[in-house]
């Protein structure tokens, strides 16, 4: 197994929060390492891009490339996530707030690691989940963002474990995306406007409009 990685898009020397982006991506053999061309990294590059435009020079954003692809029960990228978290605290500090954004494994990542003292928010994009999935969200501002269409991630485990979460989050909202799929390439920019919108208002302070201020506006479940 190799180890986690951080790539940097963009690290102000005072940022007022940090952004981790996390990539999915099923493994095909055991251990199977993470290259940094495979479809599920580079699926993130335009998030990551849309985050730190939208941020204004405010977020440090890093994408984080798993020690391994896929879901290992030694190993899972959620502790890649707390590897990463650790990361950004001593480049910065311990009380930075951190929003994590993550797509398909990678969502299921940021969900089970919003618990993480310094993470603030949690967009979960087409997240691939169990529905017995659960963690103590407490004081957390979530938004899942899944397409009608997908086929891989069933929107409905999505709902059942939004159910769950939203017990103790402060916050969940849940976006439904009219034919979206589950690589976003179809109306790929309403799930990125959707998870920089998302962390620029719950991490940035700014305020925003779309279904994400929908969302933010109190409603729990967002149509587009």
């Amino acid at each position: 197994m190799t180890s986690p990685r951080l790539v940097e898009s963009s690290t102000p020397t005072d940022p007022d929060a940090a952004v981790l982006v996390l990539h999915g991506g099923a493994s095909r053999r055991e251990r199977m390492m993470v290259s940094p061309t495979q479809l599920s990294v580079l699926r993130m590059i335009p998030v990551a891009r849309r985050i730190v435009g939208a941020g204004r020079g405010r977020l440090a954003v890093f994408r984080l490339l798993n020690s391994s692809r896929g879901w290992d029960a030694h190993h899972t990228p959620v502790d890649d996530v707390r590897w990463a978290l650790a990361e950004v605290a001593e480049r910065y500090s311990a009380d930075l707030p951190v929003g994590l954004v993550g797509h398909s494994l990678g969502g299921r990542a940021a969900l089970l690691a919003g618990d993480a003292p310094p993470v603030r928010s949690v967009v979960a994009l087409n997240p691939w989940v169990y529905p017995s999935d659960a963690a103590d969200l407490t004081g957390r501002r979530v938004l899942i963002v899944h397409g009608r269409d997908d086929r891989i991630a069933d929107p409905r485990r999505a709902m059942t474990v939004a159910r769950t979460l939203s017990q103790t989050a402060l916050s969940l909202g849940f976006v439904s995306v009219e034919g979206g799929k589950h690589a976003m390439l179809r109306r790929g920019r309403v799930f990125e406007r959707a998870a920089a919108d998302f962390v620029v208002a719950t991490v940035g302070g700014q305020s925003v409009d779309g279904p994400v201020g929908q969302v933010l506006a109190g409603e729990d479940h967002v149509s587009v």
